[in-house]
């Protein structure tokens, strides 16, 4: 009796990671719309540059046809668009067309604030605020604070439902019961620090665990995690 040999191989890890993208959302009419972008590129003309956009349709009842020419109006004036939302679920393989994708689940994130051409210069290094952000209230279920700059620091709780997002460290100086993920500007060597572990998913640099991946014993206790190699690690801190 024979074994057929079976050939091991490692199995793939997946990584989830958030980024920012800007998000237009033309209003009817549209050629108004777009006289009015001209006017904002022109006062800013490297606004746009490098930056993901997604165009939002929800204002915007139109055909396809119609959102080809609007695609192709975007794309002369150089905004890189890597999807479209709010349009016809019908419109799913849109990408035939020459089309971004379709996309769903986005969360907003405020707004921003577009710098005129005379502010657009980044400032000196002395003006220059600190790579930080202070939080000196509880995140709310179902807000989402995004800060890829730095360090996020929450003078309180972290809800059930809400999530954090920092280019550096989390410091939650209460309960984290949400998601934190810190490092997602390829730190790996951010960490995580609560008062308090409820959290339902903790990341660093695209490493995550799950609520069903932590140690039992470390539920409710103040805990920091940082990544060792490839591998995350949560250590009491009491």
């Amino acid at each position: 009796m024979t074994t057929a040999a079976r050939t091991t191989r490692p199995a793939i890890r997946f990584r989830g990671r958030s980024f920012m993208a800007l998000v237009l959302a033309p209003e009817p009419p549209i050629t108004d719309w777009l006289t009015e972008l001209d006017a904002q590129i022109q006062r800013s003309p490297a606004f746009f540059q490098g930056r993901p956009v997604v165009v939002d349709l929800s204002a915007l009842p139109m055909r396809k046809q119609d959102l080809a020419a609007l695609i192709e109006d975007l794309q002369r004036r150089d905004i890189r668009l890597i999807g479209i939302e709010g349009a016809d679920p019908a419109w799913l393989g849109s990408e035939a067309w020459g089309l971004p994708p379709l996309m769903t689940g986005s969360r907003p994130a405020g707004l921003i604030e577009v710098p005129d051409g005379a502010q657009a210069v980044a400032p000196s290094a002395e003006a220059r605020p600190a790579a930080s952000l202070l939080l000196d209230r509880p995140v709310r279920s179902g807000q989402s604070v995004i800060f890829p700059e730095g360090d996020v620091t929450v003078v309180g709780s972290v809800a059930s439902g809400a999530e954090i997002i920092a280019g550096g460290s989390i410091h939650v100086y209460g309960t984290l019961r949400g998601r934190a993920i810190a490092g997602s500007s390829g730190n790996g060597r951010a960490r995580i620090f609560c008062r308090k572990l409820e959290a339902e998913l903790l990341a660093i640099d695209g490493l995550y665990k799950t609520a069903d991946d932590m140690e039992p014993k470390l539920r409710g206790r103040a805990v920091q995690a940082w990544l060792d190699g490839d591998a995350m690690v949560l250590a009491a801190l009491d």
